[in-house]
């Protein structure tokens, strides 16, 4: 029998791209990402920062960093999830995101909920 991590929260992504808010011969390529963070773990956490990599097919990167997510700090009880949708916009039909949430729980560790990465892509750009 496994022992369950006090500090495990899961993070699942889907993606969709707004094709009527990009401008594909100005290179704007629009995504809105609908994210679920749940807590696996068996102590309560509360979602302080987040960090985000973005990164287009060119390479270019971009870091994102600031308080909550949509303008909230969520606290999850274990076993309580909470979803948001967000998006970004980058210059090449295809590139990727990952980052990591940075959360307090109530036993006073902080950690990194990890973020794994996951691809932006114009709908049939990819095989």
């Amino acid at each position: 029998m496994s022992e369950v991590s006090p500090h495990y929260i899961k993070v699942d992504v889907q993606v969709g791209y707004l094709d009527e808010q990009s401008e594909p011969e100005q290179n704007r390529f629009v995504f809105a990402y609908t994210v679920t963070i749940r807590n696996l773990g068996t102590v309560p956490a509360k979602l302080l920062t987040r960090h985000w990599v973005i990164t287009d097919a060119n390479g270019k990167a971009q870091e994102v960093r600031g308080d909550g997510v949509v303008g909230e700090q969520p606290y999850l009880r274990p076993g309580e999830g909470f979803q948001y949708t967000s998006g970004t916009m980058i210059e090449t039909p295809v590139g990727f995101m990952q980052g990591s949430y940075q959360m307090v729980a109530d036993d006073g560790a902080r950690f990194d909920a990890p973020i794994p990465p996951f691809t932006l892509s114009v709908p049939y750009t990819l095989h």
